[in-house]
């Protein structure tokens, strides 16, 4: 499941939701009770770190 970030429009609270793709976005901010919260556009978390797990684990021959 992904993890969204939406913030207030009232009151620019933001913060982190995990949600199934099928859940219907937020519209209540938990902080001040307007119905303005927005889904924002966030990088993802998912990085590649090490060195070449590409190279060593899918290059063909040896």
């Amino acid at each position: 499941m992904p993890i969204y970030e939406y913030a207030c429009g009232a009151c620019k609270h933001r913060l982190e939701k995990l949600q199934k793709f099928s859940d219907a976005p937020l519209t209540e901010c938990p902080a001040c009770g307007q119905p303005t919260l927005t889904k924002l556009i966030s990088s993802t978390g998912f990085q590649l770190k090490g060195t070449g797990w590409y190279a060593t684990d899918f290059k063909p021959g040896k």
